[in-house]
């Protein structure tokens, strides 16, 4: 079993979480052009629903860009080490 460079692992994490919140807006958009002037219970939770998806997206891609920056500090570390 092969395991990736953190680097890499961090940077398909953010590409999915760009995925997953694209998704979430689109959600979001779909959900408000339902029935005009109608707000029914159905469009409110999938709206709230989006909403929470792409909140959970954001967290996601940050979490992912503190692994991609910690990733990048340990190899300047050790290249600093070894110069």
């Amino acid at each position: 079993m092969q395991i990736p460079p953190s680097i890499i692992s961090g940077q398909n994490g953010f590409q999915a979480a760009q995925t997953d919140l694209t998704q979430a807006t689109i959600d979001v958009a779909g959900a408000s052009q339902s029935v005009a002037g109608t707000t029914t219970a159905n469009t409110v939770s999938n709206t709230t629903g989006a909403l929470i998806d792409a909140a959970q997206a954001v967290n996601h891609a940050q979490a992912n860009a503190e692994v991609i920056q910690t990733s990048s500090d340990m190899i300047g570390s050790i290249i600093n080490i070894k110069v």
